[in-house]
Order: structure tokens, then sequence, then C-alpha cells
């Protein structure tokens, strides 16, 4: 994610999460030729994904373990949301559901994952 505040209601982010993230990333290196940069989990290596001609961080490409353990495959995008606690209230009080409740982000805010009516799953984000 950049350091400018994202506007609200935007897509700010996109990850991919996966069981085998090294091997998919060299798979999106290949397609994509986007250049991969280790990211620190601790025991383990995630990916930041970057444009080969300006280096720009455009996705991530990460292990379903930890925080993102028990999430499905998918690409899952990060929606700026104002307030996480107030649009949570909103996604329960609709009649959707959270998957994975507010956690920090890496000193930048915090994000949870939620599941529309239709089943769909997305991340929503706070910023600081």
């Amino acid at each position: 994610m950049s350091n400018k505040k994202p506007e609200i209601g935007s897509i700010s982010w996109v990850d991919l999460t996966i069981p085998n993230a090294d091997e998919i990333k060299k798979f999106y290196e290949k397609v994509a030729k986007w250049k991969p940069e280790p990211l620190s989990m601790g025991e383990y290596n995630d990916f930041v994904m970057n444009t080969s001609e300006t280096k720009t961080a455009v996705a991530g490409v990460c292990h379903s373990r930890g925080s993102n353990a028990g999430l499905p495959p998918q690409w899952l995008i990060y929606i700026t949301v104002e307030n996480i606690d107030e649009s949570l209230q909103s996604c329960t009080e609709l009649g959707g559901k959270v998957i994975c409740d507010p956690k920090n982000y890496a000193g930048m805010g915090r994000h949870c994952v939620i599941q529309d009516l239709a089943g769909a799953v997305c991340a929503l984000f706070e910023q600081k």
C-alpha cells in the first residue's frame, strides 16, 4: 500500500492468499512481469509484487498462514473505509458476515474480512 491516504470507498490494495505463495509468485513473475519483493512475516515471507518498469507495488502474494489462515484462495480486494467498527456493524445489520475480525495491518491501520449477502468476500481497511 502507498503512504498516500486512500480515498474512502476506493479499492486500495489486492492480495492473493494461497497455500503455495512461493510457487504462485513465480507464475505472476512470468505472466504479469511483476517483480516480487519478500516481506517478512516472521518465520516465512509473503511477497509484495512490483511493476517491472517503475517498481510500483501493485499487489501482494501471501501464504494462507498466520492471520491469513482459513482464507479461501482468491484475489482479495481491500476497500478503504472511514471507520471499520461502523462498517462492520452495518455489515452484520444488513445480513453480511465477519470472516476475520479487525487486526492491525503493518502499523498502517486496521483491516478485517467480510462476506456479503451473495457470498462474495472482501477486506475492509481503515488507515491511521
